[in-house]
Parts: structure tokens; C-alpha cells; sequence
């Protein structure tokens, strides 16, 4: 009996939060950029790579963690038939 009762009781607020979530995913205007905002996201300091010295440091860590070099930028599939 005490189960059902909390089986009620939740049902309710997850269906509530499951249509929030749903409904907020539906939702296609909160991406648009204008093209006078796109200037921001083009400057220099917005790209990853604008650090040296951490960008070899991040790559050491990928390549370390995935046992292969040289991946960087390299296009193909990485079977070496390329």
C-alpha cells in the first residue's frame, strides 16, 4: 500500500520535469546567433588552440590516453590505408 502511494506521488512531478525537459529541447530559437554576435565568437581569445603550450600539453594527454601519435589533423580513418 505504501509503495502504490509513492508510486503516486512521484509520478506526477517526473511526468512535470520529463514535458520541461522535452519542451525545452523542442525549442530552436535559443541557438540563433545574429551576425553582429558572431564577431565574439570568432576572435581569437574563443579559440581552443590559441595557447601553445596548453595545446601540446592537451594533445600529450589525448595521445598518451589513446596509445597513438600523430592523429592531429590527419585525415582518414587511421587503419593506414590512406
Amino acid at each position: 500500500m505504501k509503495k502504490n502511494r509513492l508510486l503516486q506521488l512521484l509520478t506526477l512531478p517526473v511526468l512535470a520535469i520529463g514535458a520541461l525537459v522535452l519542451s525545452g529541447c523542442a525549442s530552436t530559437d535559443l541557438a540563433r546567433v545574429k551576425p553582429y554576435e558572431r564577431e565574439a565568437f570568432a576572435h581569437y581569445t574563443m579559440r581552443a588552440d590559441r595557447d601553445p603550450l596548453a595545446t601540446m600539453m592537451n594533445e600529450h594527454i589525448f595521445f598518451s590516453r589513446e596509445a597513438a601519435t600523430g592523429g592531429r589533423g590527419v585525415k582518414g580513418s587511421g587503419c593506414g590505408c590512406n
